[in-house]
């Protein structure tokens, strides 16, 4: 096991302070130092809540010392700026909440406190969770730790680039068009959106209500899987969670007995690092023991158009009034995009709304007889910042629909997609996407470990100058 903190899984760290190798405290400490170090470089933070982090760490030792503590005692991790805390803002990374104290805990991070995590503060985002790349007017964007220049992905672009980066052994993100997929991709690490109603909602914030999941973001499959099991299930406080099992999720190191789905119409367009590295993954199934087999899934661009369509009409009609009073607190591309969608016609809204079930019905026959389907990601490796940041308002549709191109899909049927990196090109990683079945996410986590585990990757993080 590599002797380097920054180096270390979230299942490692873990495992560390349970066997009393390093303490939660030490371990919090050597943290906080290198967000210290890396916030001017990456800009992950919004908030470095070291204080009450340290305070919960030395909890976590006293736990231990007592024989107590759950699977992720003392373990720093820090969440997107926008899951409710007692007593701290929630500001979603906009202007608008800048100043708005939360009063209840959202239930993944009581889950996750539950469970004994160190928690070391609030995440960059772009703007309400508006936006593929990461942009935000007020916080400034969160960069990609393999290079500054390119973008962490959005909207949980600082939950990506916390975790790569070494600074956090996992995040907790939101997706409703790819936005816990997109950056775990660009950032080269491990992001799971789960089956709609598979996690609770209580405590976040709401953008699109009929689309919004939560999910966590994680050095590794393993260690996102771990993460899933603590985070999924019923919640009386949600009435939305469906009241399915969760089951635990078995570790596998080939695909034997499993069918997996290759979509041809999914896959063009695609950039030479991608289609490479989608190429390579293939050949990498067949040889675990996966029967590779058609699938028909419905047209990417089709399913793209209509998550748009509900998600900016109900962001919309969240943000109505408050856009109303206060336009000039918003960012320019949110503005545009929220306006955008209030002039969607109510008929247009609920002919996607009414498209939603015979195209999931459609999709599902379309796996045929496969368990789960190998997606890309993204067409692309990172794009740069400067490529993207300045879109004119025509052309943001265009924008966020190429980045979000093969992610927004999962996101209208409601259907569970792992991400998770697959190779490395010109330092830069690229990335799959594993489409399950509804409620299926133990299927496509195991078949990411037993992928992770053939690649031998390991866990890598990026050396920045200043780093520590």
């Amino acid at each position: 096991m590599n002797a380097e903190p920054a180096q270390w899984t979230l299942r490692e760290a873990a495992g560390r302070i349970a066997s009393g190798a390093i303490s939660a405290v030490e371990l919090t400490d050597t943290l906080l130092r290198r967000v210290e170090a890396w916030q001017p470089e990456i800009n992950a933070f919004v908030a470095i809540e070291a204080s009450s982090a340290r305070a919960q760490a030395r909890a976590a030792d006293a736990r231990r010392a007592q024989g107590a503590g759950g699977p992720l005692n003392g373990v720093p991790l820090a969440h997107k700026d926008m899951f409710d805390r007692p007593g701290r803002v929630t500001g979603c990374g906009s202007k608008v909440r800048a100043d708005a104290v939360a009063t209840k805990t959202a239930t993944v991070l009581a889950r996750l406190d539950a469970a004994g995590a160190v928690d070391l503060g609030r995440l960059n985002m772009s703007e309400f969770a508006m936006g593929p790349t990461g942009i935000n007017a007020h916080h400034g964007r969160a960069r990609n730790p393999w290079d500054c220049a390119r973008v962490s992905g959005g909207s949980s672009s600082g939950s990506g680039a916390a975790v790569a980066a070494g600074l956090v052994y996992g995040a907790m993100g939101s997706d409703t068009g790819g936005s816990i997929r997109l950056p775990a991709a660009l950032c080269g690490v491990a992001g799971l959106k789960p089956t709609q109603g598979r996690v609770s909602r209580h405590g976040a914030m709401p953008l699109s209500f009929s689309q919004d999941c939560l999910g966590p973001l994680a050095p590794t499959v393993a260690d996102v899987a771990l993460l899933y099991g603590l985070l999924a299930g019923p919640d009386g406080l949600d009435p939305t969670v469906a009241a399915v099992p969760v089951g635990a999720v078995a570790p596998r190191t080939d695909l034997k007995g499993l069918k997996v789905g290759l979509c041809a119409a999914w896959s063009e367009g695609l950039d030479v690092a991608t289609t490479t590295a989608l190429d390579d993954l293939k050949r990498l199934l067949a040889s675990l023991g996966a029967e590779l087999v058609e699938a028909q899934l419905p047209d990417a661009g089709e399913l793209g158009e209509l998550c748009n369509i509900v998600s900016i009409a109900e962001a919309a009609a969240a943000h109505g009034d408050t856009l109303r009073e206060r336009p000039q607190d918003y960012g320019a591309q949110v503005r545009t995009r929220l306006r955008q969608g209030a002039a969607i016609p109510a008929t247009i809204y609920l002919r996607a709304l009414a498209m939603r079930a015979p195209l999931l019905a459609r999709a599902l026959d379309g796996f045929g007889e496969a368990d789960f389907v190998v997606l890309p990601a993204l067409p692309f490796v990172a794009p740069l910042s400067v490529d993207v940041d300045d879109a004119a308002a025509d052309s943001i549709p265009q924008m966020v629909a190429a980045m979000a191109r093969y992610t927004r899909g999962a996101n209208y049927l409601g259907l569970p997609a792992l991400a998770l990196p697959v190779a490395w090109a010109d330092g830069l990683p690229v990335a799959a996407q594993f489409l399950g079945r509804p409620f299926a996410e133990n299927t496509i986590l195991s078949a990411g470990m037993a992928v992770e585990s053939a690649l031998a990757f390991g866990r890598r993080s990026p050396t920045l100058k200043g780093a520590q």
